[in-house]
């Protein structure tokens, strides 16, 4: 693609592209009013015709240039998005960090002002057009000072983002402070004060005839600290209509996040179940919310582990507008270090949720002023596949692999098999050396990297995996938390009891002695030990493997860098996690490998 490539309006952008990139061959483009974001490629006679909505132009000219790249014919059948809204949903502060961040400072903040280099940002907006995102939202969820001056005496500085990304079909989201009347000078921030609804009917009138197309609101509410209508007695319903109104005029959406638990649970309390939170607290108000509200649930019901069954909220809301949150930023699945591709993973909660599947998604970016913007190039593999998934709205993560790879290397068929067997196998080998069986949290507190047990054990955040001298895991069936009810009857039966239960849950939803037996003939402390050598020995492997292909000279020591430092990442999980159980257990391995005392 061309940096030639730009224009005012996605049209306008289709057409420059088209030229950039055929320069002989220009397919002809015609702009069909009422079709949106949809397409039609059409061949004949060597002449090839590109209909589309005013944004869908756009997608049919991404989709030429990627057929023609992969060498393959074009589709003639019409396509559209099975997912209206596709957001990256960036956790950006304005003085330049970004929580959960591994990628280098915010390419848009700096110094507490928006701060950008326009030719950088204006190819960033080609990425995420070429893949089908469609809303940037740009701020943290968390808003802290200044940035809740983005919607008051920054906004000119946020409408320059907006005419920068409008030209690739983006629109822009904002993040706000449900608290931030207060900030204005009101007296408080209820929902149901006549007073509060109209401040925020005024600020957002002014936020539109800045930026009319903005795709709406952000909102992190009663989580974590966060302020919320709980503080005034209010439901989360109450709250979220109130912003939803005001927004409703512009036709904004209101999204709000379901990220709501007790985190300053007793550790002694055996019965409060995290995961459940947020059923408890929104299934009681399906029903409640305006039709321009999206709740915004996250795929899992505790925090982007490394591996929890699919959120039982999905499920549990037929009459509210839902959508579904992934996180791109690898918090604890690696942090862009270690090689973790995503895919797989979202594979496994659409084939669970079935037709439940949102037709919203939102992920959380892994961007960053890095020369690759992902820290780790390999890491830009899960941002691809993230914008077909959401177009889709199926993962296809081999497929997506095998695109990425041909449009991003241009290897021989050897080595780029070699590359997608990396990608598609790297979720199990990190699972492997790192949590076993659905156990979660046993990473070091606040970083998130790295094997520490019992790190969060005794802290009030909820995450405990109970592991004492005789067994590991919790009891989440109606014996236990009664955590497993949530579920509708099928997926209750397949979790419901040992035998039936997938392993790789088993500890998620059950308590399970070290000595039982599991299917596969092995112990689960026997099972364990060998997770975690032949984790480590996997990565290992992988590593030696991609260390042999032909990666461009500037990205070559990046990869290198981080596949070193993954390997001497597994040995510590491997030794820690295998040392914690043998010394809770007393079992050897029946290998006879290396446990530290």
């Amino acid at each position: 693609m061309n940096e030639e490539g730009s224009g005012t309006t996605p049209a306008e952008t289709a057409r420059a592209e088209a030229k950039a990139f055929f320069r002989d061959g220009e397919p002809l483009l015609e702009v069909c009013e009422d079709w949106g974001d949809s397409y039609r490629i059409l061949e004949e006679d060597g002449k090839v015709l590109i209909q589309g909505g005013k944004t869908g132009i756009l997608y049919g000219v991404w989709q030429r240039i990627l057929d023609c790249l992969c060498k393959r014919r074009s589709s003639a059948e019409r396509r559209s998005p099975r997912c209206a809204l596709r957001m990256l949903q960036c956790w950006d502060n304005m003085d330049g960090t970004i929580e959960r961040g591994y990628s280098g400072p915010s390419l848009w903040f700096e110094k507490g002002t928006v701060s950008f280099d326009p030719a950088r940002l204006r190819m960033l907006g080609r990425l995420l057009s070429s893949v089908g995102i469609n809303v940037l939202c740009v701020n943290n969820v968390n808003v802290r000072e200044p940035a809740q001056g983005l919607i008051e005496e920054k906004l000119p500085e946020l409408r320059s983002l907006a005419d920068l990304f409008r030209p690739y079909g983006i629109r822009l989201m904002v993040s706000v402070d449900f608290s931030q009347p207060i900030r204005a000078g009101l007296a408080d921030a209820d929902p149901l004060n006549e007073e509060t609804a109209r401040w925020w009917q005024r600020t957002t009138d002014r936020v539109y005839e800045a930026i009319p197309d903005l795709a709406g609101y952000l909102v992190k509410a009663d989580s974590e600290h966060r302020p919320g209508p709980f503080t005034y007695g209010r439901s989360h319903a109450e709250g979220a209509n109130m912003l939803a109104r005001a927004l409703r005029p512009h036709g904004g959406q209101l999204v709000w996040r379901a990220f709501v638990y007790n985190c300053m649970q007793d550790w002694r309390d055996d019965q409060t179940d995290r995961p459940a939170a947020a059923y408890q607290t929104y299934a009681p108000l399906d029903g409640q919310f305006d039709d321009n509200v999206v709740l915004q649930v996250k795929h899992g019901p505790f925090d982007f582990q490394v591996r929890e069954p699919v959120s039982p909220l999905l499920f549990g809301m037929p009459q509210t507008r839902l959508g579904m949150e992934v996180q791109l930023a690898q918090e604890y699945t690696g942090q862009q270090i270690d090689l973790y591709y995503m895919a797989p993973m979202w594979e496994e909660v659409c084939r669970d949720l079935g037709e439940k599947r949102p037709t919203i998604l939102a992920a959380v970016s892994n961007l960053g002023r890095d020369a690759c913007l992902t820290g780790d190039p390999l890491a830009m593999a899960n941002l691809f596949a993230f914008g077909r998934f959401a177009w889709y709205n199926e993962a296809r993560p081999k497929e997506s692999a095998e695109e990425w790879a041909r449009l991003t290397y241009g290897f021989t068929p050897a080595e780029e098999e070699k590359l997608v067997s990396a990608l598609l196998g790297s979720r199990r080998v990190y699972e492997k050396y790192t949590s076993p069986l659905g156990l979660c949290w046993m990473v070091n507190p606040g970083v998130h990297y790295g094997p520490s047990p019992d790190g969060y054990e005794y802290q009030s955040w909820g995450t405990y995996h109970r592991a004492d001298r005789n067994a590991v895991g919790i009891d989440r069936t109606k014996t236990g938390t009664g955590y497993l009810l949530q579920y509708p009857p099928a997926l209750q039966e397949r979790y419901g009891t040992l035998e039936r239960c997938p392993e790789e849950y088993l500890l998620f939803f059950h308590r399970v002695a070290y000595d039982k037996v599991l299917r596969d003939g092995r112990t689960l402390i026997q099972r364990i030990y060998d997770d975690h050598f032949e984790g480590c020995a996997e990565a290992e492997k992988m590593a030696a493997e991609l260390e042999t292909l032909p990666f461009p000279g500037e990205e070559k020591p990046l990869i290198l860098d981080r596949l070193s430092r993954q390997i001497s990442n597994a040995r510590e999980w491997r030794d820690v996690i295998n040392t914690f159980f043998h010394r809770l257990s007393g079992a050897d391995d029946g290998m006879g490998r290396t446990i530290y005392p």
